[in-house]
């Protein structure tokens, strides 16, 4: 049985403007009472299948509609439509990343909580976790090859590690999160020349693979520093960048 209203009349799409359109329908649906708390939403399959879009597409829509708790995804059962809270209760919201001093803050915040998740993840991991990492590592280095920023299996990486954890808390802090945590989504911390480019996304995915080695040793040690060492290099670069007065304005992404 279809859970959600009738798509309106379709127009021209503009491949930018798939993810907001897949994020606007859902939640109209959910405002709009189609989708009632606790509703579990229909298949990635099936929503790709009715807005025409990738996989890409959907995931990324979904973790917008989490970040803006109106749902959320438990892992192996499915994504699930919430209540709406008061506006008084926590949230981080993409306003909440409005400068350079903004997005600093959120990677203090991440190296207290993703260092304790990597060294979790290097006691608690399954082969088929590490399986899981290794994609969005080789997916990554994909990206770089096709001149893409990159953005999804970086953050794909980091919800892998929090998922190896075994504590569904730190995946659904990320999946709240979604990809705004990604610096870049944020800013435009890299170089404009496409070689510069590459050596920066380069240099993010060796600091990956340097975390994922220290988990796949199984040496929470080695991988709470790694992870460490990873976000507090992209804090130090940002804030050599607002020290130098050389950081661009913020990007707009959403």
């Amino acid at each position: 049985m279809d859970l959600l209203a009738p798509l309106p009349e379709l127009r021209p799409r503009r491949p930018r403007g798939l993810v907001n359109e897949v994020v606007e329908s859902l939640g109209a649906n959910i405002r709009e009472g189609y989708l009632k708390p606790g509703t579990k939403l229909p298949t990635e399959s099936a929503i790709m299948a009715r807005f025409d879009v990738s996989r890409t597409v959907v995931r990324e829509a979904l973790s917008k509609l989490q970040a803006s708790s109106l749902v959320e995804t438990r892992h192996g059962i499915g994504t699930f439509v919430l209540e709406q809270h008061d506006a008084d209760d926590f949230k981080i919201t993409p306003e909440d990343f409005a400068t350079v001093a903004d997005v600093i803050q959120m990677l203090e915040l991440r190296i207290s909580l993703e260092t304790e998740a990597a060294g979790l993840a290097a006691q608690r991991r399954t082969d088929e976790n590490l399986q899981a990492m290794a994609a969005a590592l080789k997916a990554f280095q994909e990206s770089i090859e096709a001149n893409s920023d990159a953005v999804q299996p970086d953050f794909q990486f980091q919800v892998e590690v929090a998922r190896s954890t075994g504590n569904r808390h730190f995946t659904d802090l990320m999946a709240y999160l979604g990809t705004m945590i990604i610096p870049r989504t944020r800013v435009n911390i890299i170089a404009h020349t496409k070689e510069d480019r590459i050596s920066y996304l380069r240099r993010v995915n060796l600091e990956h693979e340097c975390i994922y080695n220290a988990i796949c040793m199984q040496d929470p040690d080695a991988a709470r520093a790694a992870m460490r060492t990873h976000l507090s290099n992209g804090r130090e670069r940002l804030r050599q960048g607002q020290n130098s007065h050389t950081q661009e304005s913020l990007t707009g992404v959403s």
